[in-house]
């Protein structure tokens, strides 16, 4: 079964260290994408996009500068993707989902923890589903190297970026052959 990621029910979320003494959270305002499952619920694989320059971490200044060629550099690169490689379940409502993410031109693997609810159907009789995902990756792994050394050696930018994603996704309807 293929499912719609619907983009006014998902969020994308990501976490990162200042100055090595406090954590600035932001997120993706855009994405989009797909999700496989078997008939019977199982899940397949995974692909999303999401628009690299809807990033907001409610600091316009800072925004800019995550737009900017020292990070996302979202007038060369506008988006980045995800694209599962491998679907293992841990059970029928745990997965561990690796993919490839790529993002300033340069994809490297990313591998993901995933939770998912049952579908069910909304009021207006569309079939929905949710997961939830979680992951770390080191963003110098995708050429995001800009930083400053601060004394005593901590970072102004740290290096692991947390990541946590609510997706909702609408089941495609199928057509039926004549």
């Amino acid at each position: 079964m293929r499912w719609a990621i619907d983009p006014s029910h998902t969020n994308v979320e990501f976490a990162v260290r200042h100055l090595g003494i406090s954590t600035v959270r932001g997120r993706f305002k855009k994405v989009t994408g797909v999700v496989e499952t078997t008939d019977d619920g199982m899940l397949k694989a995974v692909e999303a996009t999401i628009d690299a320059s809807s990033i907001d971490t409610g600091e316009a200044k800072r925004d800019a500068h995550l737009r900017s060629g020292d990070f996302l550099d979202c007038e060369v690169c506008p988006v980045l993707t995800f694209r599962s490689t491998s679907v293992t379940p841990k059970d029928d409502a745990h997965y561990v989902v690796d993919g490839t993410l790529t993002m300033r031109n340069q994809t490297g693997p990313v591998s993901l923890q995933v939770d998912v609810a049952k579908p069910m159907k909304d009021p207006w009789g569309n079939l929905r589903a949710g997961a939830v995902a979680s992951g770390t990756l080191n963003r110098k792994d995708w050429g995001l190297t800009w930083n400053q050394v601060l004394e005593l050696g901590a970072l102004l930018v740290g290096e692991d970026v947390r990541f946590n994603l609510d997706v909702e996704a609408v089941a495609q309807q199928v057509a039926v052959a004549a």
